[in-house]
């Protein structure tokens, strides 16, 4: 299994349409099968800055391919990036803490009076 994924492998990209498969070079292959030794699917907000950004150049490369050919094996997915889409949740309106009341800080207590 890891010689065909060394191989052939392609990385699954989760998207709004549906998962994209892009075929990464040998070096990205290795490195991509050390990132998902242990997990098959990884949210994009768990890798490191350098493991984004080879995600993006994987995504901006547009080097797609189908998981499958026609008279030819599926391809071995190495693993699957979540790509979250952030969306802007309107904020609430900010509430102001209610105002402390000044009778009760003029008034002194009757314990420092008779102390």
């Amino acid at each position: 299994m890891w010689i065909e994924k060394l191989t052939d492998g392609v990385l699954e990209l989760d998207t709004p349409i549906g998962p994209r498969y892009v075929r990464p070079n040998f070096a990205q292959r290795v490195y991509l099968i050390w990132i998902f030794r242990n997990f098959f699917s990884l949210p994009q907000q768990v890798l490191g800055p350098w493991e984004r950004h080879l995600i993006d150049r994987l995504w901006k490369d547009s080097n797609f391919v189908s998981l499958s050919v026609v008279g030819e094996f599926d391809r071995p997915v190495i693993g699957r990036i979540e790509r979250r889409v952030t969306t802007q949740v309107e904020g609430m309106p900010s509430c102001k803490p209610a105002a402390v009341s000044n009778s009760a800080e003029a008034e002194p207590s009757g314990e420092a009076a008779s102390a």
